[in-house]
């Protein structure tokens, strides 16, 4: 084939797979099968590499492709991308007795609007608030140029590769569109899709996402596109921002547009001109969303006419001209058949209504969380009860109340203690409750449950991030004997995780899968996933170790304070940290002059006596401390804990096996320190010993200007006080700004934030 006959080939194949993801993608009316499909593309596919010179940007062919990223780069939209302000639908307990009705918010809304306008409103449009990620996608000259997510709304991050895999995305529109074209809308997976990538994790050992929503949000952080063309991600378009040569008068106008540019819109829209035809369209879309093959949980209404969105303008936040209308969580009622114990990493029981299986908000729901024995007790939860259970935020099933009128006679409150006959369910050790806690603790360091939990917190991706270290596979590393403490894992070989047996999982037909092998090729994966974990920062490390209170917060002050892992657990801050906040804990519990009961005046003036000896110490300490300028994340009960770890059994064998494996998490953020006194501290680092407050739009995230001041010495707090040294601030700085300059912090742009940084 020469290359004339070749161009004309690959030509004909090109317009036949755009033909065929237009059918299948956006008609849902598909001519071929997958394999006839994927045929034609392997053909194609075949020309281009065998024509290099042939190949353009908008092929079939090229929505997966390239090396992955070593990270997103920034996209300022040119026109700011607003979220929008939810009114939420009133709840029955807020009904009764208020005389409100149930969508007085949107009455509210639709008079204000009527008000601002001075006059009537031309027109409304309604359509379904899908939950799923916002995207905005440039269009130039009728070529995909760029996608983005909405970021802090002046600045995204740059998903095009990720994008580009989405088949019922155009890489090319037809030639009536606008030379400049930003199309925005919402990308989302269908449930049906949704499950089934969650039943394809399971079989292969990986953890199964929450919901939807979760799993497009994190798909879309995916640095590698390969990955993320894997995921059933879809994309329905809802509004427009940057539009040259031309616009749209109304909003009706171009949702109506869409479909003859091959974008994909929600075949579900109103129009409306009167605030009782809203109010009839928003409860037929309440009606009608439960037959949706994707999740929403609301009504998006915005003003139909165009030139006045201007005249209403726009908050900081949020534009004036529309709104999205919250629905109540989907109830029903259901039988409590039983009650299962769950053991957290923590050791926290935590009691988890096993339910008769029930149909709500687009999914079969058969166990509900009961959070713990106190508010069980609180709603008079019982087994064998008819209760009332919705699903909080549409996302996670939780038990409102119970329907008394259907109690069985001899139904008895719960008491978790005799449930599990006061042992753990996991291990059959000891548990306990705190004075002052809700909840039972198992103390057993080596309970197998806990050691399962702390191992999939430990290679979470907040954490060290161990590519397939899913529930199934820690199950069974625990369950061989393979890793107790979950340091362990970090000496297996490759053939250890290969050869794991894991359990049989559902399938997508309902079937039961035969037992699996974890395999060489993830085994590979995990491995070198571990090798790198090696050197991530101290506070990665102090997060995965599962120590109690110790979250991300926690753990970056503690890294700010201890050069490594092994200064950590000798610290000279730590104690002192830990003894202020009892005698502060102390204080507190023995007040002078109690509000509630009595105490004779003996008591009195021993408590005085004492508190002033106590008082006196706590000055001592904080003097010794003063120049860390402690962040109030790393308090008494985080160092005590730390402390606690560290002395354990469980502490001393991660210490002996880290230092097995020459694995000495550093610092990335260390507050130098010198001198023989523990509060005696300087540092090189740019920003250390400064408190920081971020606010406003920025040219980046929060997140990125939060990690470098974090890793040059300085901490990050959500509000200005008299302990704040800088205010970050960029455009729309708000009430933060007004109280820096009120309390004379000082106020930092972000060109003198990087001429700091250079600076130094």
């Amino acid at each position: 084939m020469n290359e004339e006959e070749a161009e004309e080939k690959i030509n004909y194949l090109r317009e036949l797979l755009h033909r065929h993801n237009h059918l299948y993608y956006l008609e849902a009316t598909p001519e071929i099968s997958d394999s006839e499909y994927d045929a034609l593309m392997h053909e194609l596919r075949e020309l281009e590499q065998l024509h290099p010179a042939l190949l353009i940007p908008d092929s079939p062919t090229q929505r997966v492709g390239g090396a992955p990223l070593s990270e997103f780069q920034s996209i300022t939209h040119p026109v700011k991308m607003l979220s929008i302000e939810d009114i939420h639908q009133l709840k029955e307990e807020e009904l009764e007795h208020s005389g409100k009705e149930r969508d007085e918010g949107i009455v509210e809304w639709f008079s204000k609007i009527e008000k601002n306008l001075g006059g009537g409103i031309s027109g409304l449009t309604v359509e379904p608030k899908i939950d799923g990620v916002a995207v905005s996608l440039m269009y130039r000259n009728g070529l995909l140029d760029y996608a983005a997510t909405r970021g802090d709304g002046t600045t995204g991050d740059d998903i095009t590769a990720n994008i580009k895999t989405i088949r019922s995305i155009p890489l090319r529109l037809p030639l009536n569109a606008p030379p400049v074209f930003e199309v925005r809308g919402e990308a989302f997976m269908h449930n049906k899709d949704f499950d089934n990538l969650n039943s394809d994790r399971q079989s292969q050992g990986l953890s199964a996402f929450i919901n939807p929503r979760n799993a497009t949000a994190g798909t879309l952080k995916q640095l590698d596109p390969v990955a993320v063309s894997l995921r059933p991600l879809d994309v329905i378009f809802h509004s427009f921002g940057l539009v040259e040569e031309g616009s749209f008068k109304t909003i009706s106008e171009f949702h109506e547009i869409l479909p003859s540019l091959n974008l994909k819109a929600d075949k579900w829209f109103r129009s409306v001109t009167s605030l009782s035809e809203l109010r009839d369209a928003i409860a037929a879309l309440d009606n009608d969303r439960h037959s949706f093959s994707y999740a929403t949980d609301g009504a998006v209404i915005k003003v139909n006419d165009v030139d006045l969105h201007q005249k209403l303008g726009s908050t900081a936040k949020y534009p004036r001209w529309a709104c999205a209308f919250k629905f109540c969580p989907e109830q029903k009622e259901t039988l409590l058949e039983s009650i299962s114990i769950q053991v957290g990493r923590t050791g926290v029981l935590t009691p988890v209504a096993e339910l008769s299986p029930v149909f709500i908000s687009g999914t079969t729901v058969s166990r509900a969380t009961l959070h713990n024995e106190d508010e069980m007790r609180r709603k008079d939860i019982r087994i064998g009860d008819t209760v009332v259970i919705e699903k909080a935020g549409e996302i996670i099933p939780a038990v409102i109340k119970v329907n008394k009128e259907k109690r069985i006679a001899d139904s008895k409150p719960f008491d978790l203690f005799k449930y599990v006959e006061g042992k753990c369910p996991s291990c059959n050790g000891q548990i306990t409750k705190g004075q002052g806690f809700v909840a039972w603790k198992c103390v057993n360091l080596t309970c197998p449950e806990k050691a399962v939990t702390r191992l999939r917190h430990f290679g979470s991706r907040q954490t060290l991030n161990l590519e397939g270290l899913g529930d199934a596979v820690a199950e069974k590393l625990v369950e061989t004997g393979l890793v107790a403490n979950p340091v362990k894992v970090l000496s297996l070989e490759i053939s250890d995780f290969a050869d794991l047996e894991l359990d049989p999982a559902k399938l997508k037909s309902g079937e039961i899968s035969k037992p699996r092998r974890f395999g060489e090729k993830k085994a590979t994966l995990l491995k070198k996933s571990i090798e790198e974990a090696r050197n991530l920062p101290l506070n990665k490390w102090l997060s995965a170790l599962g120590i109690p209170t110790i979250g991300e917060s926690a753990a970056i002050e503690c890294s700010r304070l201890h050069e490594s892992l092994s200064c950590v657990a000798c610290s000279d801050f730590l104690p002192l940290i830990a003894e202020r906040g009892e005698h502060e804990n102390w204080i507190k519990a023995n007040p002078v002059n109690p509000k509630t009961g009595n105490i004779t005046e003996a008591e009195k003036a021993k408590r005085k006596e004492t508190a002033a000896v106590i008082r006196a110490r706590i000055h001592e300490i904080s003097e010794s401390l003063s120049p860390l300028k402690l962040s109030p994340e790393l308090g008494g009960v985080a160092a005590r804990e730390i402390i606690k770890f560290f002395n354990s059994n469980l502490g001393k064998e991660t210490l002996s096996e880290l230092k097995r494996l020459a694995i000495e998490p550093r610092s990335d953020n260390y507050f130098k320190k010198i001198g023989n006194g523990p509060g005696s501290t300087e540092s090189s680092l740019p920003f250390a010993s400064t408190t920081w407050v971020i606010t406003g739009t920025l040219s980046k995230s929060r997140q990125h200007f939060k990690q470098l001041i974090v890793q040059n010495g300085g901490k990050v707090t959500g509000s200005v006080s008299g302990k704040t040294d800088y205010l970050l601030a960029g455009d729309n700085a708000g009430s933060k700004l007004a109280k820096a300059n009120e309390i004379s912090v000082k106020v930092i742009t972000e060109p003198l934030f990087e001429g700091m940084l250079e600076k130094s």
